[in-house]
């Protein structure tokens, strides 16, 4: 059974979170962490990791990125395994889970969907063809309106794994409003966009001459990633210290 310690329990992904864990036998919330709302469940609720005095396999985290210190501290301290799925970290905060990675095991992922894993990997094998071809490379994701941070963290995601397997490193372009001239070949456009309840779609477009190839995905709700994030830590607590992300998981799984 593995105990996990839920931070941002009170959150919409804290709820979903919750009800994923409710509906398997093989792990439980041992407690959350979230000084905003009102809890409303059976599992006790701090107001941050440093307060608790329950115990903890591993973490999750939905919670916002000025969290990240407090729980990378709390994991050192206590040496244990992170999942965090909180997007919009900022270089340098990346650069601390790195460093937080070698002494803890640490999944980090922008997105925790199954779909969009896939969506990421068909779009690697298309790069390396249709961008040889000279086709064109656009993002385009879509959340709802309280999402705060753009581009996504999925979005980047899509991009830095087609980026890595062109010729050539491409230039990430998030608005042409300012730009008065034509699309070079050397870039991948990134667009967001914001409004009602959208989960997340995300869509990458090959554009090339007199034909557009297009590879989408949509989340129809946000158990998709709770599904994820709970599958992620049952599989991070039993290893070592390192980086793991989905192709980890998806290849623990397969194999």
């Amino acid at each position: 059974m593995v105990n996990i310690a839920l931070v941002g329990c009170n959150g919409k992904m804290g709820k979903a979170v919750t009800s994923a864990v409710q509906s398997r036998n093989d792990c439980e919330i041992a407690f959350g962490a979230d000084p905003f709302g009102t809890p409303a469940y059976d599992y006790p609720v701090f107001e941050s990791l440093a307060v608790s005095d329950k115990k903890a396999d591993v973490i999750i985290d939905f919670s916002n990125p000025a969290s990240l210190d407090d729980i990378l501290a709390y994991a050192l301290e206590k040496k244990i395994p992170c999942v965090l799925c909180t997007t919009g970290y900022s270089p340098e905060q990346v650069e601390k889970i790195k460093k937080a990675s070698e002494s803890v095991a640490i999944f980090y992922s922008g997105n925790m969907s199954l779909g969009i894993n896939l969506l990421i990997e068909l779009s690697k094998e298309a790069a390396k063809i249709l961008g040889a071809a000279d086709f064109d490379i656009e993002i385009v994701e879509k959340h709802h309106n309280q999402k705060i941070d753009a581009p996504s963290g999925t979005a980047l995601m899509i991009a830095d794994g087609i980026s890595d397997t062109l010729a050539e490193e491409p230039q990430y372009v998030y608005d042409r409003h300012s730009y008065r001239k034509k699309r070079s070949k050397n870039e991948i456009g990134i667009h967001s966009v914001r409004g009602g309840t959208i989960v997340g779609e995300h869509e990458v477009i090959f554009a090339g001459h007199d034909e557009v190839v297009t590879i989408s995905h949509q989340a129809q709700s946000k158990e998709v990633f709770a599904v994820g994030a709970v599958n992620a830590a049952v599989y991070l607590a039993d290893q070592s210290a390192g980086m793991y992300n989905m192709g980890n998981l998806l290849a623990a799984k397969l194999g």
